[in-house]
């Protein structure tokens, strides 16, 4: 009986897959007879498979292209802000960068593997100096034994990544033996890495204010050297770059010295583009270092190139005196540089004392007279009746040639929107400003003034 029943069941369902392909084979009779009527044909079996094969191909190649110009641009940068953030902010900043377009970055691209190798895994053996966004390592790169220092930005916040993006196109845009070189950057998922040149003395604040005891000083000629460069550099942004750019950061923490005590401005993550046309200044948030920044800016916000003149005056100052711009160990009337010089800079007896102790009475009077005159002139309260950077220039650069050193001293007549201005504690002739050089690199920063703007904007 099982047998019999099994066999029914069998046969049963012969029937019913029967049935079902006379269904299926009468549909595909029509659908071939339709495609007779409309004239279609299937493409054979093997060219289909072709076809197919060349397509993943070349989707293949796509993927690869894609990955080549991601690593060799700020596009990895661009994504992960735009997409692993919930900020709009984050995706505006990303199509800024986007827009100003990484085809005019001519700096390298560092992977995050090569920098670690190049620093020992980031060893604090290897730190040079830490400041407010970030630490900076000195590296040696493997491929080509170049020794560099590598600054590690601190990504918390928006504001680290608008720095990167600001130093990276600043930099790379910008050229002039009195800016540190960038050679390169590593945007890497979450790592913001930039690589300089590396300047073997380090910064001037430790050849000045964290000078180690057994040190020698900075002699005389050598604290005018430093002044007469980094103020090249700040004529260079302000006079001959196109547009114009405010540094907004002048400290002696950012002025790189190399093995001759060459100074080179760095830090360029606060940088703005400067007014032009009718434009008497750009107004933008409050930045800064504190002690450094001029009245102006802190109160009203507005910014101008007078706005750094002030920066280098306060600079000025701390060369002259040893004295750091703000120094809470001191005495309360002597904790702000500024405040506890202004009214000893009006007395010519008191010049004397005002000089760093640590120069032992090395140094001419006449000069000192003359660097404390160019510092009070950088420090008006009034930012209309400050020197242009290209002025003091000038001054400084006759003051740091010892062989001025017996000659009567030559004072510069500075003028100012229009306003005619003379070193009153001196009171004797100026001399011609030189002209200046020009420099071809400008012109590629032009282009680049509103998407610059807009980025500082964020």
């Amino acid at each position: 009986m099982g047998l019999i029943s099994f066999t029914k069941k069998k046969g049963e369902r012969m029937i019913d897959c029967l049935c079902c392909f006379r269904s299926w084979n009468e549909k595909k009779m029509k659908a071939s007879e339709a495609e007779k009527r409309v004239g279609k044909k299937k493409p054979p079996k093997d060219e289909a498979k072709k076809k197919t094969s060349t397509k993943r191909q070349s989707k293949k190649f796509w993927w690869r292209r894609k990955g080549k110009n991601k690593a060799n641009n700020l596009s990895s940068l661009v994504h992960t802000m735009s997409f692993r953030s919930d900020s709009g902010r984050h995706r505006f900043a990303a199509e800024e960068i986007l827009r100003i377009g990484s085809d005019n970055i001519a700096a390298r691209v560092f992977t995050y593997r090569e920098l670690a190798a190049a620093t020992g895994s980031f060893s604090s053996e290897n730190l040079l100096g830490e400041g407010g966004f970030g630490r900076v390592y000195k590296g040696q790169l493997k491929v080509t034994n170049e020794v560099v220092a590598v600054k590690q930005l601190d990504r918390k916040g928006l504001q680290g990544n608008r720095e990167f993006l600001v130093e990276v196109l600043m930099l790379s845009l910008l050229h002039h033996p009195k800016l540190v070189k960038l050679l390169g950057y590593c945007a890497d998922g979450n790592h913001r890495i930039l690589v300089y040149e590396y300047m073997p003395l380090g910064s001037l604040e430790q050849h000045l204010l964290d000078i180690k005891p057994n040190a020698k000083p900075l002699d005389w000629h050598t604290r005018m050297k430093i002044a007469a460069g980094a103020a090249k550099g700040l004529e260079y942004l302000h006079e001959i770059a196109t547009p114009p750019v405010i540094y907004r950061d002048f400290k002696a923490s950012n002025i790189l010295l190399d093995e001759e005590y060459n100074p080179k401005l760095s830090d360029f993550g606060l940088a703005k583009v400067g007014p032009v046309g009718d434009k008497s200044h750009v107004s933008t948030r409050v930045m800064g270092t504190y002690g450094y920044c001029a009245p102006e800016h802190a109160i009203t916000g507005q910014l101008t190139k007078m706005s750094d003149v002030y920066s280098f005056g306060v600079v000025l100052l701390e060369l002259i005196t040893g004295r750091r711009a703000i120094d809470l160990n001191r005495p309360k009337r002597e904790q702000h540089l500024v405040h506890w010089a202004e009214p000893l800079i009006k007395d010519k007896r008191q010049f004397v004392a005002m000089a760093d102790p640590l120069l032992e009475g090395k140094y001419p009077i006449k000069g000192l007279s003359q660097a404390l005159a160019i510092a009070a002139m950088c420090l008006q309260e009034e930012a209309n009746i400050r020197p242009l950077i290209s002025d003091v220039l000038t001054a400084l650069e006759h003051l740091a040639n010892p062989n001025n050193d017996d000659l009567e001293m030559i004072t510069q007549h500075a003028s100012t929107s229009g306003s005619e201005m003379a070193l009153h504690d001196i009171g004797e002739a100026t001399e011609e400003i030189f002209e200046s050089n020009s420099y071809p690199e400008a012109n590629s920063f032009s282009s680049r003034e509103q998407d610059l703007n807009e980025l500082d904007a964020i």
